[in-house]
């Protein structure tokens, strides 16, 4: 049975406590492991860990042990944002963040996306995010960010309504979001149809898009996005390989087939 109800009221706007690096970790892999892998939530310690320390759809890169993942979410119980699952052969945890923040799945496949990679533009979420739910195209993304906007929940760093625009979750403390409006605050003063100088060899020039056009810039970063969402699927695929050979390992053990005599 879904532990995620189909829609959850809106709330106000509040100023949302901030959460260390670890704690956004676990809580952005509760998240995505809940809709992307329901078969194996909630999640182990063991499953916990390897997950905030996968390569894949992650940034930045970390190596959290089982004390860093334990005292993450001790911190989050205490928040009643995780709850402790008790009573079977391993202790497992779930998220309680359509309670505690309010939303409904698609806003809270975005803030999770946000969790597990940090400042991203408009176009890297939508294709990201979609992998745990559907969201169409940048029109329904953005209707899904007005609320999530007004809330705090998510903050632009740069203007919106800009191709490329930027945003991140509203779970930084005020010295680190504003250390991320400056770091993208250069990028954001570039005239709207300004490229970047190229960083690739002139035997790519060839296959650049001349035209300069917003609509062929934004065609690019959308397949761009796409590609990326392509590699991401592939990453959970093999992702959920890997959970389902520690289940079978766990459950030979148990079975006493891997004791040797």
């Amino acid at each position: 049975m879904s532990l995620e109800p189909a829609l959850a009221p809106t709330g106000t706007a509040t100023d949302w406590p901030v959460l260390s690096a670890h704690e956004r970790r676990v809580l952005g892999v509760l998240v995505e492991k809940a809709k992307t892998t329901p078969d194996v939530y909630p999640l182990s310690m063991n499953s916990l860990v390897t997950g905030c320390n996968q390569k894949s759809n992650r940034d930045p890169i970390l190596n959290l042990s089982d004390v860093d993942a334990e005292e993450a979410l001790l911190a989050l119980q205490k928040r009643v944002l995780v709850a402790r699952i008790t009573g079977g052969r391993v202790e497992r945890w779930r998220h309680c963040l359509y309670e505690a923040w309010k939303v409904n799945k698609v806003e809270l496949a975005i803030l999770a996306e946000l969790l597990l990679r940090g400042p991203q533009t408009e176009g890297e979420l939508r294709a990201r995010a979609s992998r745990m739910e559907p969201i169409a195209d940048l029109d329904a993304l953005r209707a899904a960010l007005g609320p999530l906007t007004e809330r705090r929940l998510t903050v632009y760093l740069t203007p919106e309504g800009r191709r490329g625009t930027v945003l991140t979750h509203g779970f930084h403390s005020p010295k680190e979001l504003e250390h991320l409006r400056t770091r993208h605050h250069s990028a954001a003063d570039l005239p709207e149809d300004t490229e970047p100088a190229p960083t690739n060899s002139s035997a790519d020039s060839p296959r650049r898009d001349r035209s300069g056009s917003p609509e062929s810039t934004h065609g690019l970063e959308e397949a761009r996005a796409e590609i990326a969402q392509l590699r991401d699927v592939i990453d959970d695929l093999q992702n959920r390989v890997a959970v389902l050979a520690e289940q079978m390992r766990q459950l030979q053990e148990g079975l006493g087939l891997n004791q040797h005599a």
